[in-house]
């Protein structure tokens, strides 16, 4: 049953919603125990808004245009809901609930949506595999191979998406490249919108100039579902566009008609046969459906994009981090020494070692000294690669490349690989998060049983346009 289904069974009472939560629920249990998606069942909220709609059924309130209703959403945990724990994946702020919702939450809930948990991922958003998680969490496991990585930072967000049986979509959040690793890596849908197009309102940071909050599903329609309920202009997030959104979902049966896409080639280098193939398979499917494709070249985007999303994202996470000390923000301690001893104290035991490393990197590169050298110049690099996108998309509609350069890794693998060789997982998806661009990750099918994902990037606020072309390999 496809979420349009149930949601017009919900409304028209065919389906009871409080049951029907209750089974929601007691799957996300018996799914958690083996594969550690959600670092909280929200179980007391999502059967406090299952009772509310089934009164609003019963009293036949308006509920004719609620666009989610009763539909089950998973939130990455950095992404505050009100009286939920928290704590984006980190021990310093185990035990937070936020006292408001997230504008994305607040949108979701006024269509409806039942939210189900907050799911796993790296601290703060501080990886690609969603291994590095926070020290009182533990690790999601891939759905197609539990010795495997589900790919980061929004790891959980994907495993659940995949596994779970009932209708059911799930809020993530990028900032190098959150979203669409970790949906190759689980076979599913992910769409990281515009910088901007959502607003980030309540979302605990990484990297301001960066992050962005972002659907994934199983069905490209039910991206386009919740992209539409979750965009536009929000007066509390000054870097929100205000502009009006599409609406989404009438792009998912837009024909394709006289589009043109750019390969990129420097992405097919270095990057595992199996993914190159199936990639090209991908390339193929949307050519026999009209596409006109050309390779093209993007060589400081690829270059340079892994350097500047470094510089840029370690130095803004440096600062947003500094106010978990344990006084106002963070979890706090005994009080005990002088002011740098306590905070000392505070921030090296429940801060992970990934953690530590970020706010360590940042935090050089800002100080004084080397911010030219190194913050203020990678801010000018960012400036050139938008540039080279925008003359790019005057001739073409979209870009094509993989997702990941690899198939989901094994643990183990992951274990002998240094920090800078787990950076280079972000190589492909980094440079469209620095300039701002919408990207979508299609899943194109498997090698070895495992999923293999292909990274389409559009123009800034052409959304639409990325959802067309999925769109086509909406039945993979």
């Amino acid at each position: 049953m496809d979420t349009y289904e149930f949601v017009n069974k919900i409304k028209n009472n065919e389906i009871d919603i409080v049951e029907h939560t209750h089974k929601v629920i007691e799957e996300c249990k018996k799914i958690n125990k083996e594969y550690n998606y959600l670092n909280v069942i929200s179980e007391e909220l999502a059967l406090e808004q299952a009772k509310n709609i089934k009164k609003s059924i019963k009293n036949k309130e308006n509920i004719k245009n609620k666009k989610l209703l009763g539909v089950a959403v998973s939130v990455k945990d950095s992404i505050c809901v009100k009286n939920v724990e928290s704590a984006a994946g980190s021990r310093i702020l185990k035990g937070y609930k936020p006292l408001f919702d997230a504008t994305v939450i607040k949108k979701a809930k006024e269509q409806g949506a039942i939210i189900i948990g907050k799911t796993s991922q790296d601290e703060f958003g501080f990886g690609g595999f969603s291994v590095n998680v926070g020290l009182s969490f533990k690790i999601p496991k891939n759905p197609f191979d539990k010795q495997r990585s589900c790919g980061g930072s929004s790891g959980g967000t994907a495993g659940i998406t995949q596994k779970a049986s009932f209708p059911h979509i799930a809020l993530g959040e990028s900032t190098g490249g959150s979203i669409a690793e970790p949906s190759s890596f689980c076979g599913v849908f992910g769409l990281c919108p515009t910088y901007g197009r959502v607003s980030r309102y309540g979302l605990i940071d990484y990297a301001n100039s960066l992050d962005k909050i972002g659907p994934m599903g199983k069905s490209l329609q039910e991206v386009a579902l919740l992209q539409e309920t979750i965009s536009g202009f929000d007066q509390n997030e000054s870097t929100t566009i205000n502009k009006p959104a599409d609406n989404y979902t009438d792009f998912t049966n837009k024909k394709i008609k006289n589009v043109k896409i750019g390969i990129i080639k420097e992405a097919f280098e270095n990057i595992d046969n199996k993914v190159n193939k199936k990639t090209l398979e991908g390339i193929k499917k949307l050519e026999e459906a009209g596409v006109k494709t050309e390779e093209v070249s993007l060589k400081m985007p690829i270059k340079y994009g892994l350097a500047t999303y470094y510089m840029l994202a370690t130095s803004e996470a440096s600062t947003n981090l500094a106010k978990y000390c344990g006084m106002r923000y963070g979890i706090s301690e005994k009080l005990e020494g002088n002011f740098n001893e306590y905070f000392t104290k505070v921030r090296s035991s429940n801060f992970s070692a990934e953690a530590k490393r970020r706010i360590i990197l940042g935090t050089f590169a800002r100080m004084s000294g080397y911010r030219d050298a190194y913050y203020i110049k990678a801010t000018k690099v960012r400036t050139k690669i938008v540039e080279e996108y925008k003359k790019l998309f005057k001739k073409y509609d979209a870009l094509i490349s993989p997702t990941v350069p690899i198939l989901p890794p094994k643990f183990s693998e992951i274990e002998k690989l240094t920090p800078l060789q787990q950076y280079m997982i972000d190589a492909i998806t980094v440079s469209p998060n620095v300039a701002g661009l919408p990207h979508l990750n299609v899943p194109v099918g498997f090698e070895n049983n495992l999923p293999v994902g292909m990274l389409l990037t559009a123009d800034h606020l052409e959304e639409g346009k990325l959802i067309q072309l999925g769109s086509l390999f909406e039945k993979n």
